[in-house]
């Protein structure tokens, strides 16, 4: 595996694949890399001939008040999984290679970056369609791959590309869970050991939702109170939305819903915003 910092470099490199006849794949990260990491670099190198993985804490998509400067980093111990893993080159740039002095460039989706999420992390999905779209542009994948954990973020991406006409195809890959079934996140690690096994509490309200509905129930209210009332009862858990909406579009769904919908959940514990969703219908 070949570890680049520049642009500059990893265009020659890539270059060369290409000239090869080899097809890329991109997973974009911000590093403290876990099993959910991993299941996005499998679906990359068995979809592509070059699998690139970048490691980068995208600073833009933070705001004043969030956790940027405790976001977990272990640069060497993702590098020791990447390798493990077969990855051919890991882009690890600095801020500074990413953001020039004097760049004010953005690229934005005005309404599906300001709703849900977006409501609550004002600018967060600029920070990340902008980033994402300079690492599109700097590898040039024709493959990239996300977590559909960050469902809202995975729908942006997926209509930013196709409104630029990016020649990408881009794939969702289904969320990782651990063995009490926690999402995988990053984050995790930023819990006390209390909020922790108190996490669990998000999978556990999206499981009842999916057994209301296996078994016929398709009232946008009550499987809304159904998840709230799951998560209420774990008092470690402070509420800031359980949001039902149309699987592709983001379009708010009301009364009964007759053809998929993603259930999201936000839910913090003390410092840490954890997310979850669950596709029902």
């Amino acid at each position: 595996m070949k570890v680049i910092a520049t642009i500059g470099e990893l265009r020659a490199a890539l270059k060369s694949e290409r000239l090869a006849g080899k097809t890329i794949g991109l997973v974009p990260t911000m590093g403290y890399l876990h099993v959910g990491h991993m299941e996005l670099v499998r679906r990359s190198k068995a979809a592509a001939d070059v699998t690139v993985v970048s490691i980068f804490v995208n600073p833009t998509q933070f705001g004043p008040n969030e956790d940027l400067s405790t976001y977990p980093r272990d640069m060497e111990g993702d590098l020791g999984k990447l390798r493990a893993e077969g990855v051919d080159y890991a882009f690890t740039p600095e801020v500074a290679e990413i953001y020039r002095p004097g760049a004010d460039t953005i690229v934005d989706t005005p309404v599906l970056s300001r709703i849900l999420i977006g409501k609550i992390r004002p600018g967060h999905f600029r920070g990340v369609t902008t980033v994402v779209t300079k690492l599109f542009n700097i590898v040039q994948p024709d493959h990239a791959f996300f977590g559909e954990k960050d469902y809202q973020q995975l729908t942006i991406i997926r209509r930013m590309v196709a409104d630029l006409d990016m020649p990408i195809e881009i794939t969702g890959v289904a969320t990782v869970r651990e063995e009490d079934g926690v999402a995988c996140s990053s984050r995790n690690a930023m819990l006390t050991p209390a909020d922790r096994k108190a996490a669990v509490v998000l999978s556990r309200s999206l499981a009842r939702a999916e057994e209301l509905a296996a078994k016929g129930q398709r009232s946008v209210s009550a499987i809304r109170n159904a998840v709230r009332s799951v998560l209420e009862a774990e008092k470690r858990g402070q509420i800031e939305s359980v949001d039902i909406r149309d699987a592709q579009t983001l379009d708010p769904v009301s009364g009964k819903f007759r053809q998929p919908a993603v259930i999201l959940l936000t839910v913090r514990f003390g410092k840490v915003r954890l997310i979850d969703q669950r596709v029902v219908g």
